[in-house]
């Protein structure tokens, strides 16, 4: 195992883990001193109603390692995620579950696999102790992420990942978006890799995911697949189908009247009532419609271009110019 030139921050999301938070920090510990890693522990405090706010407070007293933010109410993973991010300082950061069915032990395969050259790190449950009704929604899931994104991972939903700090700055998450960090992150450039890591049984406590966040999640899937694949270009997604629909129902106009027009001209054929034509209100409704949709693409291109105006599109990997390289535009 290499060690690594940095320290570590781990981000952890918490809610009602009264019982495993002082096992986490104990076990982070052990594996971090195994390889001499310094580290500091950041609980988030999900809105927990039991003990667990208390117990992290008595942690943060007696380690000058372990600090805790504790949120007014639940906001969801995504925020706890996002407020751990902007606070996390390490050179690199972990998340994990609090609930020890992921296993601080690996942390020493994460440090190898950054060592590899790869930014982000996430673990894959290959023998996951959870019920089918939670495993085959959740293969479902996965496949669908790998097939759309590109980012091919066996297990985007394991909350075990390691993040060089600039990668945490460079992502935006909100809803169900903590699932797609590696997305997110390809997306901007940065390397992605996979490992395999140990997934233990819940010991204590009982999961905070019901069915309905996969729907909350298939959705996020569709807002993701569209910004990383038109955000910086809606036009090109939303015009081509608004052209699509304008053509269509011009031609159909064109095929209407010249069928009014031969039919007009030719004594041997039934008049042609355009009004009691049902195909003269779709052609219109979607000449009216696809006009809209052309005309909204115009208008998302003029707004991602007025807001990227003070931003860069792009994050820089490397700098010949070390003095460029430190004041220099670009997402680093």
């Amino acid at each position: 195992m290499n060690g690594f030139p940095g320290s570590a921050t781990f981000v952890i999301p918490t809610m009602d883990e009264q019982d495993t938070v002082d096992t986490l920090v104990e076990k982070i510990g052990e594996a971090c001193g195994g390889i001499d890693l310094p580290h500091d522990v950041l609980f988030i405090d999900d809105g927990s109603t039991d003990q667990t706010w208390s117990r992290i407070e008595t942690l943060a007293a007696q380690h000058d390692h372990v600090r805790g933010i504790r949120f007014r109410r639940n906001f969801g993973k995504a925020a706890a995620l996002s407020a751990g991010f902007a606070q996390a300082t390490g050179d690199v950061v972990f998340t994990m579950d609090a609930d020890l069915q992921d296993d601080p032990v690996e942390i020493p395969a994460f440090i190898d696999k950054l060592n590899e050259g790869f930014d982000v790190v996430s673990g894959w449950k290959q023998k996951r102790k959870d019920a089918l009704d939670k495993t085959l929604p959740s293969k479902v899931f996965n496949w669908l992420v790998s097939r759309m994104t590109g980012v091919h991972l066996h297990d985007h939903n394991c909350g075990f990942k390691a993040y060089r700090g600039p990668v945490t700055k460079d992502v935006t998450l909100y809803g169900e978006r903590h699932r797609f960090v590696p997305v997110l992150a390809a997306a901007r450039g940065w390397r992605v890799a996979e490992i395999p890591v140990v997934h233990h049984a819940r010991q204590f406590g009982q999961s905070k995911y019901g069915v309905s966040r996969l729907a909350k999640g298939f959705l996020d899937l569709l807002s993701i697949f569209f910004l990383t694949t038109f955000g910086k270009r809606p036009f090109h997604f939303v015009g081509a189908i608004g052209l699509l629909f304008f053509l269509t129902g011009g031609f159909g106009l064109v095929y209407l009247s010249a069928m009014w027009v031969i039919s007009r001209q030719l004594e041997s054929m039934t008049d042609v009532d355009l009004h009691a034509s049902a195909l003269f209100y779709y052609c219109i409704t979607a000449l009216l419609l696809g006009a809209q949709m052309f005309l909204a693409g115009l208008l998302a291109e003029l707004i991602v271009s007025l807001s990227e105006q003070s931003k860069y599109p792009y994050s820089i990997l490397q700098d010949t110019d070390a003095s460029a390289a430190s004041t220099g535009g670009g997402q680093r």
